[in-house]
Order: structure tokens, then sequence, then C-alpha cells
């Protein structure tokens, strides 16, 4: 048995607690890596556990470097839909190559975020996937590119999968898919039918995917010489209580519309029901269109005409990506495309649409 092997065969917390001129708590703190501590106290207790070959658990060994590799997937809500399909790519490609996936939901608290992010760091996590939209301002890029350069610094990986890429020299690894394009297309589709009058019901006027669904809406009627009607862009969240929502104040203002294209198919769902409610057919009466292809917008009656967005794909593409690369190396940029699926929630105006209430 060599000199170190007894030493782990002998250490205890307490043992590295006092090589290292700290209190027990502390070295549980830095070794699990969830309380803050100073960089000098933490440079001391790991060189003490280097020392003494110390090994507490599982969370000790990814600080040190060994143990099962990890994988950290950050979203703002798991009841998405998509986003739960996002999260099912990145833990099957996880576990396919050998690594744990840890979920944090921040519920848009940018603080959350962060700390899980620097508990993700301390433990040397190999990837952080940070999924879904954001406010794309000077404070978010600085933010982000922050967290970019600590993580590459502790030898991980930052992927933006749907978040606004920060620009040339950031150590990153974008992943997403044409989201302005897929709503140009399902728009085009829509304005294709005769439809003149389209009601959109977006998202947040901040939100980067809201805003490029919004876009997508807009040129579509502007390659086809159609003017939009300012009055006719409400914006709301990506819940299906939103669409409700959005679809009555449009009803009870007397706002004129023949098809409705709502920014999710959670919001679609909403809709559905407020047209639904006030006794409107659909397509009869009011063509709609959704955005995402959840799974049961098929089931919907009728099915519903939407976009497909590969998450799980992307969820994929983000793990095998970021696990590809150097931490510190130049960042990549990856597309993936979107598509119409045609179902049976639109119809052309001549055939039997007619203008709302």
């Amino acid at each position: 048995m060599t000199k170190k092997t007894a030493n782990a065969a002998r250490s205890t917390i307490r043992d590295v607690a006092a090589r290292a001129g700290v209190s027990a708590a502390t070295v549980s703190r830095v070794l699990g890596g969830a309380y803050p501590v100073s960089a000098e106290t933490r440079r001391r207790v790991l060189r003490a556990v280097g020392e003494l070959d110390y090994v507490a658990d599982a969370r000790a060994k990814a600080v040190a470097g060994a143990g099962t590799p990890t994988l950290a997937f950050v979203l703002e809500d798991i009841t998405g839909p998509s986003f739960a399909h996002m999260a099912h790519g990145v833990e099957r490609e996880a576990h396919r190559l050998g690594h744990l996936c840890l979920v944090c939901s921040t519920e848009g608290d940018v603080r959350r975020e962060l700390d899980f992010v620097e508990t993700m760091r301390a433990q040397r996590a190999a990837a952080v996937i940070l999924v879904g939209g954001a406010a794309d301002t000077p404070e978010y890029r600085e933010r982000t590119r922050r967290i970019a350069e600590s993580l590459a610094s502790a030898g991980s990986r930052l992927v933006l999968c749907g978040r606004p890429p920060l620009g040339p020299g950031a150590p990153v690894t974008v992943v997403e898919y044409d989201n302005e394009g897929g709503a140009f297309a399902l728009v085009a589709h829509v304005l294709a039918q005769g439809h003149r009058r389209v009601l959109f019901l977006g998202g947040k006027p901040d939100h980067t995917t809201a805003l490029g669904r919004e876009s997508g809406y807009t040129e579509a009627h502007r390659a086809r010489g159609v003017d939009v009607d300012p009055a006719l862009v409400l914006h709301g969240d990506f819940t299906r209580d939103s669409g409700y929502r959005l679809l009555r104040r449009a009803l009870d203002r007397g706002l004129r519309f023949t098809a409705v294209v709502a920014a999710t198919d959670m919001v679609a769902v909403g809709a559905l029901a407020a047209l639904h409610e006030a006794g409107l057919d659909v397509p009869g009466d009011v063509s709609l269109a959704g955005y995402d292809d959840i799974p049961f917008a098929r089931d919907l009656r009728p099915a519903l005409t939407t976009v497909h967005v590969p998450y799980e794909e992307l969820g994929r593409l983000a793990v095998r990506t970021a696990l590809g690369r150097s931490a510190d190396g130049p960042g990549e940029h990856l597309l993936l495309g979107t598509h119409v699926v045609v179902r049976d929630s639109v119809a052309g105006v001549g055939k039997g649409s007619s203008a709302s209430r």
C-alpha cells in the first residue's frame, strides 16, 4: 500500500479541515459548491483534499475532476411541452455519452440561473446548456459572456440553445432553429389561402423568440404586399391562458379577422377554447395556426396547422457539439431548419371562412 493510499484510507473531513485551517462545515461547502466561499479558502481546501487524497462523495469527486461527468440543462419553465422535449433530447444524448444530466428550472429568476451556473462551474460540469429566449440587451450579453468565460476557465463549455448569440470571441456554442423563417412560412401559407386580416397572438415584446416569430409574421405580409394592421398584433406570453385572454380581448374590441396565428401551440389551444366559447367554428368561421408542433397538436379538433421545431434533436445536438469542442475554443453557430405542418385548422376564405365579430 502506498503512502497516498494509506492517507486516503485514514483521511476524514476533519483532517482536511485541520490541514486547510478551516472548519469541517467550510470544507463541506467547498466540496458541495452550493455556497459562496472566498477564492483563497477554496484554494486551501482543494490543496488539502489533493494532499490527503480525500474523497467525500460524488460531488467531491466532481470537484476533483473524477467520478461521473455531468451536464447541466437550465430552462425557465420545466412544464413547457417544447422545453420538455428538448430536455429529453439532452438527457438521452448525455446518457449515451456517459454523462449525468442535471436540470434546473429558473422560473425566470436571473439570480437563480447565475447561482446554478456557478455551482456547475465549481463542480466542473462538462457543459452548461441555457435554453429559451431572453431579452437581448447589453446587460444580457455582458452577463452571459462572463458566464461563458467563467465556465471556460474551469474547463466547461456554455451552450446557448435558442438564445441570442454573443458575438465574436465568446467561448460559447450556439445551437438554434430557424425561428423567424418558420413563422414566415406559416403566415405565408395562411395568406395564400386568401386571408388578409390575420390576428397575431404574440409573446413578450422584448423576448427574442417572440420577436423572431412576430418578425416572420410581418415579413410574410410584406412579401405578399399586404399591409399589417397594428391593432391585429397582441402581446402576452407563451401560455394557454394568454391565448384565451388575448382572443377574448380581440373579440371584445370588435376586431375583424378571418385567421389567427398563435406564437405557440399552447397559445393556440387557449385561442381555440375562446373561439368555441364565442360560437365560432374553426376553420369554418376563423382559421387557426400555432407554432412548435407539440405532440397533442395533431389530436386537437380540428388538428392544428403549425410549425415543426426539432426540439429533441436540438437537445441532442447541443450535447454532442459541446462535448466535442474545447472549453475555450472559438464559438460555433448551428442552425436547424423548421417546416410547416399542414393539418385541418386553416381553410381558404372562399371555403366558408368569414370575418369574426
